[in-house]
């Protein structure tokens, strides 16, 4: 029953961050693997959660109301993908 999501999973690190870089050897590949798990718990918008992300759902990572004047982007994997966020 799992297999479908595994496959899935496999596919979308592939498409979003693996067929887009270079690692130098198994060490190099994961630290980047641990960069993405990251970025695609705290900060990718997930559309079967709608839009939410899965810390967010989880409550771990509730975020208060954003002050505009305190507006930056926080990035992630090396600067590949960045969001904004209230600093």
């Amino acid at each position: 029953m799992s297999h479908p999501f595994i496959e899935r999973s496999i596919g979308t690190i592939r498409r979003e961050y693996l067929d887009e870089i270079f690692f130098w050897n198994e060490r190099d590949l994961g630290s980047k693997l641990g960069h993405y798990v990251t970025y695609y718990n705290e900060a990718r918008m997930h559309s079967s959660i709608h839009g939410n992300t899965p810390k967010g759902l989880s409550g771990a990572g509730q975020v208060g109301a954003i002050n505009i004047r305190n507006y930056t982007w926080k990035t992630y994997c090396g600067n590949r993908f960045s969001i904004p966020i209230a600093a």
